[in-house]
């Protein structure tokens, strides 16, 4: 009996401590874990705010960068700019230059032909001159104006009063003109009939404007026809009494303003060439 007690106490020491070791182990797992778990937010914790400051800290170097990538873009743009103000100007000097010294070339082509026209008006007016020397003044002029010559002619050396019929003297003037304007092949020439303001109607005139241009049409079928002119370089006009030269209020006066002028003007193609 006794020897039943003694192993049913045995039996319950043993199973009483075994439960004992397990809550120990199993509360010593719980505070392990439990320390592992602070400590693991404590560095989740740690990790945010490091984080943070990152982010902080990248933002702060996005906006520096956005700040002095504008900066570069606005010192590239003034840079740009700046040299292209400065092409600009260059290429725009460079037209000025070339423009002014093809503006030059031009005067001075222009410049050579007009002394070249100078030239051959001062030749045909001396060659003029000479072939009429034998006239008087009353007869006729010889003058140069614009850089025309001027070839006056009275209507007593060429005509009869009242008529468009040119005489034996007139023709003899016209001759020798003629031998100046054959050899002429670069000028034109304007055969112009003038008159006094004093009205005539007549069978064959109507009025002073009929009988200027029958006048001049008379003077350009001899210089043509009798002498062998180039027609091609003869224009005829009537000017009547609208272009006078002195005063009709007396017979002097008159006497000039009736009268046949032939002028010789240079062609200008050359000129107009140019300047095209």
């Amino acid at each position: 009996m006794n020897q039943l007690i003694y192993v049913l106490c045995m039996m319950l020491v043993i199973t009483s401590c075994v439960p004992k070791k397990k809550f120990t182990f199993a509360e010593n797992g719980r505070l392990a874990a439990l320390s592992r778990e602070r400590s693991l937010n404590k560095e989740l914790l740690q990790q945010k705010k490091d984080n943070q400051l990152l982010q902080e800290k990248l933002s702060l170097l996005e906006k520096d960068t956005t700040r002095q990538g504008k900066s570069i873009r606005e010192y590239r743009e003034a840079l740009s700019s700046n040299l292209s103000e400065q092409d600009k100007l260059t290429l725009l000097l460079k037209e000025k230059m070339s423009k002014l010294a093809e503006r030059e070339a031009t005067i001075n082509q222009l410049q050579s032909e007009i002394n070249a026209q100078n030239e051959k008006v001062a030749t045909l007016l001396n060659n003029v001159k000479d072939a009429l020397l034998g006239f008087n003044n009353d007869e006729l002029t010889v003058t140069q104006k614009d850089g025309k010559v001027y070839v006056a002619m009275s209507d007593k050396l060429l005509f009869e009063s009242g008529s468009a019929h040119v005489n034996k003297q007139g023709k003899d003037a016209l001759g020798k003109l003629a031998d100046v304007l054959k050899k002429q092949n670069d000028i034109d020439i304007l055969i112009e009939g003038h008159t006094d303001n004093k009205p005539i109607k007549t069978v064959q005139f109507k009025d002073n404007w009929d009988l200027s241009v029958v006048r001049a049409t008379s003077v350009v079928r001899i210089l043509t026809k009798d002498y062998g002119v180039n027609p091609l370089q003869i224009v005829p006009s009537g000017r009547g009494e609208y272009m006078p030269v002195d005063t009709n209020d007396s017979t002097e006066g008159r006497a000039r303003n009736r009268r046949t002028e032939i002028i010789m003007a240079p062609r200008l193609d050359k000129l107009m060439d140019i300047l095209n």
